[in-house]
């Protein structure tokens, strides 16, 4: 059940699901259970989901088979169609879908739409990915033989999504999946579940068949619902985003099938600024790249290694533009910056600070919880930093800018490189010398030279080390489709 306060401002609060949906319809738990749902920004209740469990697991994998032998042999054209028409209709409902995500994850308004653009921007251009999911003809050594390679799908897919961007990550997953003819069952987060209805709504709309796109909700089920979507042989393809530590049991699981996995994992993000930057770009740069939606993204910068030449008035410069900020209610007029999702993502952004300082880190700003109700720390920037503080090695996931001091361009390489992960990473530099040489030497998937502009659906996304396998973004639809070789003979 919703709650019809929370979504009266809703043009068409029919988009406002409560239930799971598997085979084209919408069903509780068979026990049931619910999972309360609350805002962040207020900890008030918007509603429940039913909390499912390994027999509703089961059904969806069934279900996504049984669909998957009708939407597998439909045309690319088809599937096309489908996909713009969903598209569109995310456009239609632009004002809806954002405040939604707005409503239970609590980034600002401006940022729940900008969500919204970017998640259809994956359908619209995996729609015309479709089309184009071309095979191969190879010259045969062989006069007498003919060698053709042509792509199919994979089959069922699992998808298991996060909370920090819970319409995106959704897309960027089913879409590529629906474009290559697979059939998927979705496991959104227990914390933003309601986007993820809305989503699946549209698609039933759009002319998605019964089948084809299934989503089960669960809370205290997770582990057991994870690992029937992992073990089950039905099941042919994993795709998650989370965290490094359950990407990593995910895929143990998944091997057991030898099953096609996409892994985007956990980030630890280096941004440098080296003395010869355009320190207003770097500083302008760093607010959006540290405190975007409040630091939960996986792509945020997690350490700020700045030259001891420029240290002092780069960090003058980004504690002045902190000071701006304005916290609260995403939904609030003037607001730039919402809560975190929850106490505990708050207990650690705490935790982190309170270390680096006990180091000999100082607070410039923040480092307190605000009197506000909700799930809400203080955009904190420190100074001082030491290498070995747990902020150096741990992905903290909330709005804090750990400042730490190096020499040399040598010396910064081997701190950022000083990770077990390697998702993305930034730099600031004027010298073409130095860029190429730092881009090349940076360990990681991703590289931001000059910007943190590396989150597009017409690039690829993904990081390497313990950050993740495979490709999403352009290259996407390839993680979806299966390789063949048919070789004839004449």
């Amino acid at each position: 059940m919703a709650s019809t306060k929370a979504f009266a401002a809703l043009k068409d609060p029919s988009l406002v699901k409560t239930q799971g949906f598997i085979d084209g319809k919408w069903i509780d738990a068979k026990d049931g259970g619910v999972v309360k749902v609350t805002n962040p920004a207020n900890n008030e209740e918007l509603g429940t989901i039913p909390e499912m469990g390994v027999a509703e697991t089961k059904e969806a994998i069934d279900a996504a088979s049984r669909a998957f032998k009708s939407w597998s042999g439909t045309t690319a054209k088809h599937r096309h169609d489908i996909l713009k028409r969903w598209f569109d209709l995310m456009n239609e409902h632009h004002d809806d879908l954002g405040r939604i995500i707005t409503l239970e994850n609590g980034k600002p308004l401006l940022l729940g739409l900008g969500e919204n653009t970017y998640a259809a921007s994956f359908v619209e251009w995996f729609a015309e990915e479709a089309v184009r999911t071309y095979g191969e003809t190879i010259p045969s050594p062989f006069p007498q033989n003919r060698s053709i390679v042509i792509k199919q799908p994979v089959g069922v897919v699992a998808a298991l999504t996060p909370w920090n961007f819970p319409s995106a990550m959704i897309t960027r997953k089913v879409g590529p999946a629906l474009a290559a003819g697979c059939t998927v069952v979705l496991k959104p987060a227990p914390e933003t579940p309601f986007s993820a209805l809305a989503l699946v709504e549209l698609a039933r709309r759009a002319g998605v068949p019964d089948g084809v796109f299934n989503v089960v909700t669960t809370l205290e089920n997770v582990k057991t619902v994870a690992a029937e979507l992992c073990e089950n042989k039905i099941v042919k393809k994993v795709t998650f985003t989370g965290s490094t530590a359950v990407a990593k049991l995910l895929n143990q699981q998944a091997a057991g099938t030898m099953k096609k996995v996409t892994l985007e994992a956990g980030g630890n993000a280096p941004f440098i600024i080296f003395d010869d930057a355009d320190i207003d770009e770097a500083v302008a740069t760093a607010i959006l790249c540290k405190f975007r939606v409040s630091g939960q993204a996986c792509v945020c910068a997690n350490r700020i290694y700045v030259q001891s030449s420029i240290y002092a008035e780069f960090a003058a410069r980004l504690t002045e533009k902190v000071a701006a900020f304005k916290v609260g209610d995403g939904l609030q007029e003037g607001v730039t910056h919402g809560p975190l999702i929850h106490s505990r993502a708050v207990d650690k952004v705490e935790a982190h600070v309170k270390d680096a300082v006990s180091r000999g880190a100082s607070v410039l700003i923040g480092g307190t919880r605000p009197d506000l109700p909700g799930s809400f720390f203080a955009p904190t920037v420190l100074s001082d930093v030491p290498a070995n503080a747990m902020v150096a090695s741990e992905e903290t996931f909330g709005p804090l800018a750990a400042l730490i001091k190096f020499e040399t361009e040598e010396e910064a390489l081997k701190l950022a490189n000083d990770s077990d992960l390697g998702l993305s990473g930034y730099f600031f530099s004027r010298d073409v010398g130095r860029v190429w040489r730092v881009a090349e030497a940076l360990e990681v998937g991703m590289v931001g030279a000059n910007t943190s502009n590396i989150s597009q659906v017409y690039t690829p996304f993904g990081g390497i080390k313990e950050s993740g396998l495979g490709r999403e973004g352009s290259h996407g639809i390839e993680e979806y489709m299966n390789t063949k070789l048919i070789a004839f003979g004449l």
